[in-house]
């Protein structure tokens, strides 16, 4: 986690060239703030040896981390920010990305070796669907499941067993949708083929989904990141995910602009369709739409912009339901509150 020896830009210039290179989006945009532009679908992607699209390779998004999921009620509908939001945005990730440098020239070690910023860009939010780019309500079921849920990052919580956390605290998963959205660290994403069948490694939280595109029938069983089934429509390969056992949860509170307290429930009713196409021999436009009857008021869909970078090595994430930091969560909560009880007694 955090930095593990990959490259950092952590000087102030170096961040500033790498940020002015996205400039010239600037002007492009200003006279339309609103439309979300068509993805193109020009590009002719290499094939593999058995005819597919050939999507394999490394495809971190760690150079969108800081893209909020949901952007701010003033942004409205706009899918881009203003020159004013757009410099602002530069300034803050320019800061974030001297942390590292600061606290290697104080001989301390902080957030600044933990969180590794993206790159700013001009979209306002993941979100492009509802048209405002925030979350549709949820439903009186889905509040009154929200309310049950239990996580680390509620405050004021108390802690007596495992089910007193999410399921992100004990290391099981981030869920999906919320596993192909950026982080602070850990961003690694990686395609595999083979005839039949394609493979997408997640670095945060050591998962790999395997993604049958053959037609073999969907099996019975619920998972955390249910089960999925792709197939092509031209260059695009189409995803479609069921069967969610209705314990993970669809957003994660490590995205940017995401709900606070990571309670956001997810039902055994939830549908996932991902569409990947590639849009140039070193991008993908990444869009998925996720619709939960029992717990959304109405569907939503996020788009990405990924990019390919073979240089980006993905490591271990180091986090397993065995870790004695649930056990450390609980006896220190119980201690807590049995110091609280005897102070009120005496």
């Amino acid at each position: 986690m955090g930095d593990k020896g990959r490259s950092r830009i952590a000087a102030p210039l170096a961040w500033l060239a790498a940020l002015a290179a996205y400039a010239p989006a600037a002007s492009a945009q200003e006279a339309d703030l609103v439309t979300v532009p068509a993805i193109p679908r020009d590009y002719r992607p290499a094939t593999t040896a058995w005819g597919e699209p050939d999507l394999t390779g490394t495809w971190p998004i760690d150079h969108l981390n800081f893209t909020p999921l949901q952007r701010t009620a003033e942004q409205g509908e706009r899918y881009w920010l203003t020159d004013e939001e757009f410099a602002a945005r530069q300034q803050m990730l320019a800061a974030r990305g001297e942390a590292y440098a600061r606290e290697i020239e104080g001989d301390r070690l902080g957030g600044g070796h933990w969180v590794e910023p993206g790159t700013a860009n001009r979209r306002t939010s993941f979100l492009i669907d509802p048209p405002n780019g925030r979350l549709p309500e949820l439903t009186d079921e889905g509040k009154r499941r929200q309310a049950t849920k239990r996580s680390s990052y509620i405050a004021g919580q108390t802690y007596d067993w495992v089910t007193d956390f999410d399921t992100w605290d004990r290391c099981i998963t981030r869920g999906l949708p919320a596993s192909m959205f950026p982080f602070n660290y850990n961003n690694g994403l990686r395609i595999f083929q083979a005839p039949g069948l394609v493979a997408i490694q997640l670095e945060m939280v050591h998962e790999v989904r395997l993604i049958p595109t053959d037609g073999r029938p969907v099996g019975p069983n619920a998972f955390w990141i249910g089960q999925s089934r792709g197939h092509w429509e031209g260059n695009t390969l189409v995803v479609e995910t069921d069967r969610f056992n209705g314990l993970g949860a669809p957003v994660n509170v490590g995205t940017w602009g995401s709900p606070p307290g990571n309670n956001t429930p997810q039902s055994d009713q939830a549908r996932l369709v991902e569409r990947f196409t590639m849009t140039g021999p070193d991008t993908i436009v990444y869009e998925a739409t996720y619709s939960d009857p029992v717990i959304f008021t109405a569907p939503w869909t996020a788009r990405l912009d990924w990019q390919r970078d073979e240089a980006y090595d993905l490591f271990e994430y180091a986090c397993h339901e065995g870790n004695v930091q649930i056990r450390g969560y609980i006896t220190s909560s119980r201690a807590q509150r049995a110091q609280a009880s005897q102070e009120q007694t005496q």
